[in-house]
């Protein structure tokens, strides 16, 4: 139970570290007069960028990764992880904070805090709060399945990648850490 928690906690981190881009563009077009970042003068200012930043610290300091050439190396195959995780996961992280983010950002298309919007769990919501028939229900129910099977083997995949390039202890720590299964 406790390593659930712990892993879905570096999944809400990860996820909130790679909205980055997103949160960034919102705060480019907000027609703040080129005062990128500021949300006001009180401070609030968060940057997502230095969020993944210090998760990856976090991962190479935690898998024993002290050269730099190696820990570049690396690095790749760690974000590959965190961003199929974040794709795996988006629709899931959505619910829990109570919004689907059906159509990305304020209805813009392309996803959002939880990544891309994921369209069988869009269509499946829908219709649960459409009180559609059970049988239209179920049929989105497989579809939905379907494509979460699909990007959980993408996550697979890349944990498998980075896998291949860890010592025994550092897939140990990793595995602990929830990187990889």
């Amino acid at each position: 139970m406790k390593l659930n928690r712990i892993i879905t906690m570096c999944a809400i981190t990860s996820v909130l570290a790679l909205s980055a881009t997103s949160l960034l563009a919102q705060n480019d077009q907000g027609g703040n007069n080129g005062q990128r970042g500021q949300r006001g003068q009180g401070g609030g200012n968060w940057d997502p960028a230095q969020m993944q930043q210090r998760m990856l610290d976090r991962y190479q300091e935690q898998l024993g990764f002290t050269n730099d050439t190696e820990w570049d190396a690396v690095k790749p195959l760690v974000q590959k992880v965190m961003e199929t995780e974040i794709a795996a996961r988006g629709s899931q992280l959505r619910s829990m904070f109570g919004g689907r983010n059906r159509g990305g950002n304020n209805g813009a298309p392309g996803g959002g805090m939880f990544g891309q919007t994921n369209p069988e769990a869009d269509a499946l919501q829908k219709a649960i709060e459409d009180n559609a028939p059970s049988s239209q229900i179920k049929d989105l129910l497989a579809k939905y399945n379907a494509a979460q099977k699909v990007k959980q083997a993408k996550v697979e995949a890349a944990q498998a990648e980075l896998k291949k390039v860890l010592t025994v202890k550092q897939e140990a720590q990793a595995t602990l850490m929830g990187l990889v299964k």
